[in-house]
């Protein structure tokens, strides 16, 4: 993590290969582990249940109709950011799409998991052939599910409007947009198949890092909000999550300060190691100026995310072991 400064030069420089093509395999990879761990797992079918409940939640479609909104508002306002409105707009939408499924995961972690708890309504689940840990992770698996279906959702369509609104901020500073589309004949068809064109294309796939590593922020503070839940109320729960990402993101830049008091030094180097740094993966200022993420970066944040989770499921598992649920 701590030679991002250096990758990022060499990124800008060209000597970095866009990791576009390893990232589709991995999301690819990815979903279809969720698949197979659905259909082949006690844990599984809970897994199903708890994201068709939270697909029905009235916050998943306030949450992804407040980001679509936004995505469709900052398309046609100007950020008067001297011809460079559409990093501006990559900025804004990466950072919409991380609060609406981060409120996504925590609020559907709050009401899945507290209040069947509190509810008596696990003890129904739990008599079945299904003990405590499958009950916990296949909480974290639905949650986890309706958190990336909203990713996959607000990705397409962020796709898609970068793409136009590069040409669209063309146009408006009298720099000729770039063509819509290209067309090409495909053998034997009679009518020629339209094609993106290379110069958006190119600029709207800079996205997939971004949406890459708000999927990982989302998985760690998702464990962290089931542990949480596991023992304490929605209110509980809520708060304690909105200060972990607020101390997340701030903690390593603390640590990397200099010219500080020995105190504060100390003080967040702790919470850094204890807590989940989160900073790490927003890499949204880098990828709306053009920067490419290089896949090694990706691949400490992923173990790093993998590593927190893991730790953070194991101490849902110790702490709803022994919870009296009569």
């Amino acid at each position: 993590m701590t030679e991002l400064p250096l990758l990022l030069a060499q990124a800008a420089e060209g000597t970095i290969t866009p990791p576009y093509t390893v990232l589709l395999i991995g999301w690819i990879v990815f979903l279809v582990g969720l698949i197979v761990f659905n259909f082949s797992s006690r844990a599984g079918t809970i897994a199903r249940a708890t994201t068709k409940e939270a697909l029905r939640q009235p916050i998943f479609f306030l949450m992804t109709g407040a980001a679509i909104l936004v995505m469709v508002a900052n398309y046609y306002i100007p950020f008067f950011s001297m011809g460079e409105d559409t990093k501006m707009y990559i900025d804004c939408g990466l950072a919409m799409t991380l609060i609406c499924a981060l409120s996504l995961s925590v609020w559907t972690a709050s009401t899945s998991v507290a209040e069947e708890i509190e509810g008596k309504t696990a003890m129904t689940l739990l008599s079945k052939p299904i003990n405590r840990r499958q009950f916990v992770l296949g909480k974290y698996v639905g949650i986890l599910q309706s958190a990336v279906i909203m990713l996959v959702i607000l990705g397409s369509l962020f796709f898609f409007f970068t793409y136009f609104k590069f040409g669209y901020d063309q146009t408006e500073a009298g720099k000729g947009g770039a063509d819509l589309f290209f067309y090409r004949s495909v053998g034997w068809l009679p009518f020629q198949i339209p094609y993106l064109t290379q110069e958006r294309f190119n600029v709207a796939r800079t996205i997939l890092p971004g949406l890459t590593l708000i999927a990982m922020e989302v998985c760690v503070l998702t464990a962290v909000s089931v542990a949480i839940s596991t023992r304490m109320p929605m209110l509980v729960n809520i708060s304690t999550c909105f200060s972990l990402f607020v101390i997340g993101h701030l903690s390593p830049i603390l640590v990397q300060a200099k010219d500080q008091n020995v105190f504060v030094k100390f003080f967040a180097q702790a919470l850094a190691t204890i807590l989940p740094s989160l900073e790490h993966f927003n890499m949204s200022a880098a990828i709306s100026t053009g920067k490419v993420i290089p896949m090694d970066y990706i691949g400490f944040a992923a173990m790093y995310c993998l590593a927190y989770v893991i730790a953070m499921i194991m101490l849902a598992f110790l702490m709803f072991e022994d919870r009296d649920l009569a």
